[in-house]
């Protein structure tokens, strides 16, 4: 659509998740129409990340040591493995500062239809950090999709031989949402993950 290195710079936007034709475009755009934007940082940044930014040696999660904070935190507690599919999940849920445990990234969920498989995933280290004892509950957080259910449904199965309490995230209507909006597999897991008040 546009000459030489700027469709290549869309092209390139364009390739990253969640940005459309039209973002990548509207990005582009707005790096060439505004004079004060730090293009020098932006490019020493993306540099940087490759050359910093590892994934620890424990967890899985982003980090610029061998052990992320989180790992290396002794107020954490060492008996609660939240089992997330990306480094991403962990953010989101250290966000609402209810869970005080420990974390295992998973790097996806299974997926025949992408080829993933649960040999592509850290479930192998998983369970080695399992085998000690410590853990005594491993709380399954993968997303309430097809691929995050078979994840948690094949971990819950691998699990069941050993003397550890797994839990999976309740799912259901969110606050603030109308019955009336709500799809049927939604209003199904509310009615299943209901408490006694």
């Amino acid at each position: 659509m546009y000459d030489g290195i700027v469709q290549e710079l869309i092209d390139e936007f364009g390739r990253l998740p969640g940005i459309g034709p039209k973002s990548a475009q509207r990005i582009a755009f707005h790096i060439l129409q505004t004079p004060t934007f730090d293009v020098a940082r932006l490019a020493e940044l993306l540099t940087e990340i490759r050359e910093r930014v590892r994934f620890c040696e424990i967890c899985g999660n982003v980090s610029e040591q061998e052990r992320c904070a989180i790992c290396r935190d002794p107020r954490r507690n060492g008996a609660l493995i939240c089992v997330v599919e990306d480094a991403k999940d962990v953010a989101a849920i250290e966000r609402t500062r209810e869970f005080r445990g420990l974390y295992h990234v998973l790097g996806g969920a299974i997926s025949p239809i992408a080829g993933i498989g649960p040999d592509d995933l850290r479930i192998a280290q998983l369970m080695t950090r399992l085998a000690d004892g410590t853990v005594q509950e491993v709380i399954l957080a993968t997303n309430p999709n097809l691929e995050g259910e078979a994840t948690a449904s094949y971990l819950s199965r691998l699990l069941t031989t050993m003397q550890i309490t797994v839990s999976r995230l309740a799912s259901g209507l969110p606050v603030g949402g109308d019955l009336e909006y709500a799809d049927e597999v939604t209003l199904g897991r509310a009615f299943e993950g209901r408490r006694v008040l």
